[in-house]
């Protein structure tokens, strides 16, 4: 009956794991390593490699075997994290500056062909005051300063020519 209860209390009770401290592996009891600095501070290494590796100042995060450079590079996290959902844009309708929501309703429920026929229309009357503030601007030019304006260009001779000067 001792013996009974002693595999059971063996069995059921749950044995206390640690964590290397350079690693990050688990530790069972009977294994690893302590080791203690002169100022008091405890580590506990899973085996010589581990101690070698702190003792030598490694950082553990550049090593590629530890847990702390797989949580690092996020290294066999895919059973751990499901996909994260992305959200869907929702359309919203808002009034654009120097337009409300009903006239930019009322235009797209337009027909095309009035939709075209409008944009037809006021790119006409766009070009109409153009040209309208234009001849205000410049009147048309009378016959006399037609006739002086039309000159013949006469070809220039190489060592006239801009850019092209002479000595250098």
């Amino acid at each position: 009956l001792k013996q009974v209860t002693k595999f059971l209390y063996l069995f059921f009770i749950k044995m206390k794991l640690q964590l290397c401290h350079y690693s990050g592996y688990k530790i069972h009891p009977g294994h690893g390593k302590t080791m203690v600095r002169v100022d008091g501070k405890s580590f506990i290494f899973l085996n010589g490699k581990c101690e070698k590796s702190h003792k030598m100042k490694r950082n553990p995060r550049e090593i590629t075997w530890t847990v702390l450079y797989r949580r690092k590079h996020k290294k066999g996290m895919e059973e751990e994290t499901s996909k994260k959902r992305t959200r869907r844009t929702t359309k919203f309708h808002r009034a654009i500056v120097g337009a409300s929501i009903t006239d930019i309703m009322a235009k797209r429920n337009m027909k095309p062909e009035v939709r075209k026929a409008q944009r037809e229309q006021a790119i006409r009357a766009a070009k109409e005051k153009k040209m309208a503030k234009q001849q205000k601007k410049n009147p048309a030019p009378t016959k006399a300063k037609a006739k002086g304006s039309q000159k013949i260009a006469k070809p220039m001779p190489k060592s006239a020519r801009p850019g092209h000067g002479g000595r250098r």
